[in-house]
């Protein structure tokens, strides 16, 4: 497991090891002891790889206190455990065929398993919170609360009175900010860290997290499968209206939609789980201006994430922080 460009020789040397450290612990965590099958399905996503951006930043909030001991180890398991629930819920849930390159749970052990390992995972997670203390409980429930919301809001959609890009972005920082949020928390909480660099580090990681989603949004259309494990246009095919897609109903909804992006609100309206059509309007989506509005807003919210940072004298941690942010913009290159 390779930890992102830091920009500092002795962090980057800190992180690698901690992450070395957290695959370790990730997979012993996983480890039942009753049934293969359930440590087969219970790795599967572990074993996968991934970023692993929520131990990440624990990691680095921790510097901003004393550094890293038991109790930032034991939460970057915990965060990443969590998240790790959730993908597979939320592959049930979209009827993802890959993930991380892989095939899904629910491809390989049926919808119910997968749940149940997800669940599982939530549990495990849960134990290593509850040895940290009741404050540990409390940011996890609230994370916890927040991410099913948030789920819970993208499956309902928007009400009438809803402002359809305000809700997206809610939906945002409840399903991706609010964890990422509290993996930042957790860093600073147990690394002793002061109240002013702990509500600058969760702020930032907040915004980080909806600006990592929106660039997502854009990735999700323009990548190759073979290199991010994701099928393109997943979202669009279960009707997920992404931010692109959301931008081009407002300016529909405004009067000021160009002849392009109505060809591909009616496009849309088809059948996309016929593979032709799927890539057909990615071809159109790709090809037109929204695409780089979205780009735009992913790195202005890199931007207000790192003007967070701006009460923090300038360490190397800091600076980490903001080339993370930064990444956010390389990928959209």
């Amino acid at each position: 497991m390779s930890s992102p460009a830091l920009g500092d020789e002795e962090l980057e040397r800190v992180v690698q090891a901690e992450l070395r450290e957290l695959e370790s612990r990730l997979l012993q965590t996983a480890h039942t002891t009753t049934r293969a099958l359930i440590d087969d399905a219970a790795r599967h996503l572990i074993e996968a790889g991934g970023k692993r951006l929520r131990p990440v930043l624990v990691i680095l909030a921790a510097q901003f206190g004393s550094g890293v001991d038991e109790q930032v180890r034991q939460a970057a398991v915990a965060t990443e455990l969590t998240h790790l629930a959730s993908l597979y819920h939320d592959d049930v849930m979209d009827s993802a065929p890959l993930r991380r390159g892989a095939p899904s749970a629910h491809e390989v052990w049926g919808n119910s398993v997968a749940i149940l390992v997800g669940d599982l995972l939530f549990a495990r997670a849960s134990q290593l919170v509850a040895e940290l203390g009741p404050q540990a409980v409390r940011i996890q429930a609230d994370a916890f609360e927040r991410l099913v919301l948030g789920q819970l809001n993208e499956t309902l959609g928007p009400r009438d009175e809803d402002d359809p890009i305000e809700h997206y972005l809610g939906v945002l920082a409840d399903k991706t900010g609010s964890l990422i949020a509290a993996s930042a928390h957790y860093g600073a909480l147990f690394a002793g860290a002061s109240r002013e660099a702990t509500s600058a580090v969760v702020e930032y990681a907040e915004k980080v997290g909806v600006a990592f989603q929106i660039a997502d949004d854009v990735i999700d259309l323009v990548s190759d499968a073979d290199v991010t494990g994701k099928t393109p246009g997943t979202d669009l095919r279960e009707g997920v209206a992404t931010m692109p897609v959301l931008l081009l109903r407002d300016q529909e909804a405004r009067g000021v939609v160009d002849d392009a992006g109505r060809g591909i609100l009616t496009a849309l309206e088809g059948d996309l789980n016929d593979d032709a059509n799927l890539r057909a309007v990615l071809e159109m989506l790709i090809a037109h201006p929204v695409l780089d509005e979205t780009r735009q807003m992913a790195r202005q919210g890199a931007a207000e994430a790192k003007a967070e940072l701006d009460v923090l004298p300038d360490s190397p941690a800091r600076r980490a922080l903001e080339q993370f942010a930064d990444l956010l913009v390389h990928r959209l290159a």
